[in-house]
């Protein structure tokens, strides 16, 4: 009886996959599996797959980086780099009551928390919401650093 060449576990003479771990066995069954994993790579990215910058066929609302102006990309870019440099002062300062609402602030501007608020709202915040709702954190911890 052969064994599997990935796992070592027994195989039938006639089987196309290993029980064990689910390698093919034979050179069709390994074709089969490939075509199966690119009809299947192909729908994902037709249909978006949900994630950012994850390929050319993302959705309206968050389109993937290809898609984006330049305005756009620097905006991102912006926010990231705004939305982590504020966290991570903030996480210097972490015992102190002004770092919460720092940190609230760093989440609240970076653009995966715009995708994560899309579905209970229906659709996502806009980015000048966004920065909104950084201001106004940021200014009650800096005003808690001010005053304390």
């Amino acid at each position: 009886m052969p064994s599997c060449p990935r796992c070592d576990a027994p195989v039938d003479d006639d089987s196309r996959y290993c029980a064990q771990c689910g390698a093919p066995q034979t050179e069709d069954a390994a074709e089969e599996l490939d075509e199966y994993v690119q009809r299947q790579a192909e729908q994902v990215a037709g249909s978006g797959g949900g994630s950012e910058g994850g390929g050319s066929g993302g959705s309206d609302a968050f389109p993937s980086t290809e898609d984006l102006t330049d305005r756009e990309q620097l905006w991102r870019r912006g926010s990231y780099v705004l939305g982590y440099g504020t966290v991570v002062v903030a996480l210097t300062r972490v015992p102190a009551p002004e770092s919460w609402p720092l940190i609230l602030a760093g989440l609240a501007i970076l653009p995966p928390v715009r995708r994560l608020t899309a579905e209970p709202l229906g659709s996502p915040l806009k980015r000048e919401v966004m920065a909104g709702i950084y201001a106004v954190f940021a200014l009650i911890g800096v005003a808690l650093f001010a005053l304390l």
